[in-house]
């Protein structure tokens, strides 16, 4: 296990730990998600799966096998926020940080993934 694979494990799971959190506790994100026309309840099962895939892909720095799963699980929460701004045709900009993430989440998957090869 690389010094760097640790550190974008911890800063990503952190990271998804808080994200996943605001989507509980955030009158923003509450009228995001309406913005975006989803359910309160889509609302809830993103938050948890963002606070699981944060546990999942920390757990994995003793079990690289489970980074890889965080690492895709962040990936494809990246990739529907990207398409759910696609969709509703936002500027680039808005784009920019679920990009970052999606690609960061493929990057601690890959990393996982090689050292087990």
């Amino acid at each position: 296990m690389t010094v760097l694979s640790i550190v974008l494990q911890v800063m990503l799971g952190i990271g998804f730990l808080l994200f996943g959190y605001q989507k509980f506790t955030s009158e923003a994100m509450k009228k995001g998600f309406e913005y975006f026309g989803y359910s309160d309840h889509f609302r809830i099962f993103t938050g948890l799966f963002e606070i699981l895939s944060a546990v999942v892909l920390i757990a994995g720095i003793w079990l690289p096998s489970l980074a890889i799963a965080g690492g895709l699980m962040i990936a494809a929460t990246m990739a529907g926020a990207v398409f759910t701004h696609l969709k509703m045709k936002d500027p680039v900009k808005n784009m920019a940080l679920p990009l970052v993430l999606l690609v960061l989440g493929l990057v601690a998957a890959a990393v996982n993934w090689m050292l087990l090869a």
